[in-house]
């Protein structure tokens, strides 16, 4: 028997999937990011420093969004901001129809839980688990039963290519396997938005291009909106939009291939 908190959390996912089917591809949707006027403001020995300067961004339902950037711009943060895992100094930052900036702890890790899928440049499974119970550690942080929790983490195995692995920890697999079972995990909860934030950057050149395809191809199965930052300026231009982050603020890149970024990645 579903705990109440499991239940909720199972009534929730259905209501999302509803409101999916019922408002299909219409132009009017609201974003799913709407970011206004964004600032995150750092003390440093030498005084206060800006990371962003009156940053705005919409992503809209479906959009699979890349952004990319020098190191140290602050792409990582802004990806971080979005998924209530840090605060902004100020602005207007609502995600998934929440103002993820008025939530309380408690309430940022509920709608993390709930709403968000991070994938990390690093796997981070725990090393004492399956590869099946590491993606179904979601589900039961939210009361699903361990017998549920695990069917339908089998499911996600098989959906990223690895049921035959299930059983494996993680020191077993290759790095793209790894990453396969990072992103299973990332996604058994039906969230709305993906969050990936270097997520081929560990991996070789042909095993990134494989783990992006499959990025590629949940993203459309799944009806996610995702939002991508890279280094990987081939990877980078497969999505629906691409955006520089520069001086504090978004930029489009409508070139497929910019003259300053044809090397393929940014240092």
């Amino acid at each position: 028997m579903q705990s109440p908190s499991a239940a909720a959390a199972q009534a929730s996912r259905a209501a999302r999937d509803q409101e999916s089917r019922a408002s299909g591809n219409s132009l009017n949707q609201q974003p799913v990011i709407r970011v206004q006027g964004l600032r995150k403001t750092y003390q440093t020995a030498r005084g206060a420093l800006d990371l962003f300067d009156d940053l705005s961004l919409d992503v809209q339902p479906g959009e699979l969004v890349a952004i990319v950037g020098q190191s140290g711009t602050g792409k990582s943060t802004l990806l971080h901001i979005l998924g209530a895992l840090d605060a902004p100094t100020s602005g207007t930052i609502y995600c998934a129809s929440i103002n993820v900036a008025s939530l309380s702890a408690k309430e940022a890790a509920a709608f993390r839980n709930r709403e968000i899928g991070y994938v990390w440049q690093f796997h981070y499974l725990l090393p004492e688990f399956t590869a099946l119970e590491n993606v179904a550690m979601p589900l039961m942080a939210q009361g699903v039963s361990k017998a549920e929790a695990l069917k339908t983490a089998n499911e996600w195995m098989r959906e990223v290519g690895l049921e035959d692995r299930a059983d494996h920890r993680p020191g077993e697999l290759s790095g793209g396997e790894q990453q396969r079972v990072a992103l299973a995990r990332a996604l058994v909860s039906k969230p709305r938005l993906l969050l990936a934030d270097e997520p081929t950057g560990d991996l070789d050149g042909v095993t990134a291009g494989k783990v992006f395809e499959l990025v590629e191809r949940l993203h459309a199965s799944h009806g996610l909106t995702s939002v991508l930052v890279t280094h990987n300026m081939d990877l980078a231009v497969r999505c629906k939009r691409t955006l520089r982050l520069e001086s504090g603020k978004l930029t489009e890149i409508t070139d497929a291939k910019p003259k300053s970024l044809q090397s393929g990645n940014l240092n």
